[in-house]
């Protein structure tokens, strides 16, 4: 009799685990399902940054699919939250996809292509840095801290409207407005020789507020900065990197050409403030007559210039 009770008992506590069990199991994939639902809520606020734009380039495009199946997919769902100036964000790895987590922890690490990314964000959502933290489970978070704060967009955003209702007219056309900016930025800026040559850091001058609010710039000052102007202008660009410079590239007459303002405010032996149009507007092939070693770039990643397209 007390065997049987006792085998009685064993069943019972076996049938309860098992119910336990799967109570709890179907307790944590509602959530994981209601975690998801929630998230894809959060994707609503993507749109809602008043500096994210709704522009896809051949490298990297805009998604609504957080759901990755490829490294591809991944690059995506990065460009598109850092574009959209959130600062954190969480999906989900699906099943089918064997790899995600590796791919994840690829891209998570690779700087380079991260800043790669960076150039095609509308300046204000660019990140300082962009932080992954995933599970073996396939969920991951990014967390992003952003170069420029709310004051310094504030203030920025004030002077670029002083700008354009200065030098820019109506009868202007998109390279005559660009013309315009570039004039005004090389005589109101000064090259940081300090920071470039010896990392002194008197101003931001990496930054448009050390460009356009303290006038002084190295490459990355003068690049946000023109990229600022072109974006209130409504005119496709991105931002191009070698492995020590930053310029941008514009698309105008039916073509994409290269603008570099930093080489166009050169440093002269005699302290004299030059303004060249060297670097003003120049196919890729004119860029490279002039100067090369300081100009290479990734054309698998700025397909633009090498495809000579716009998207």
């Amino acid at each position: 009799m007390k065997k049987v009770i006792a085998i009685l008992i064993v069943i019972s506590i076996f049938t309860l685990s098992i119910i336990y069990h799967d109570n709890i199991r179907n307790f944590f994939i509602k959530n994981i399902i209601d975690k998801i639902d929630n998230d894809q809520h959060e994707t609503d606020k993507i749109k809602n940054n008043e500096y994210a734009s709704n522009r896809s380039y051949k490298f990297i495009q805009l998604t609504d699919d957080f759901r990755p199946d490829n490294k591809q997919d991944i690059l995506n769902i990065y460009y598109t939250v850092i574009q959209s100036g959130m600062t954190e964000f969480t999906f989900y790895c699906s099943n089918k996809y064997e790899n995600c987590i590796q791919d994840v922890d690829y891209i998570s690490n690779n700087q380079k292509l991260l800043s790669h990314i960076n150039n095609f964000v509308p300046v204000y959502n660019t990140f300082k840095n962009v932080e992954t933290n995933f599970t073996n489970h396939g969920k991951v978070t990014i967390t992003i801290k952003h170069v420029y704060d709310e004051n310094e967009i504030v203030e920025i955003n004030k002077k670029i409207d002083e700008i354009i209702k200065a030098v820019i007219t109506d009868d202007m056309n998109n390279e005559t407005k660009i013309k315009a900016i570039h004039d005004y930025i090389i005589n109101n800026t000064k090259y940081d020789i300090e920071k470039a040559d010896n990392n002194i850091n008197k101003y931001d001058s990496n930054t448009a507020y050390g460009a356009l609010i303290q006038g002084y710039a190295i490459c990355g000052g003068y690049s946000d900065s023109m990229k600022l102007f072109l974006d209130k202008l409504g005119i496709p660009n991105f931002k191009i990197t070698s492995e020590n410079h930053i310029w941008n590239v514009v698309y105008v007459n039916d073509n994409w050409y290269n603008l570099d303002l930093t080489w166009d405010d050169p440093v002269t032996s005699t302290g004299e403030d030059v303004l060249d149009y060297s670097y003003f507007l120049i196919t890729t092939d004119e860029l490279f007559d002039l100067e090369k070693e300081q100009h290479i770039f990734d054309d698998d990643i700025y397909l633009e210039l090498k495809e000579k397209e716009h998207n």
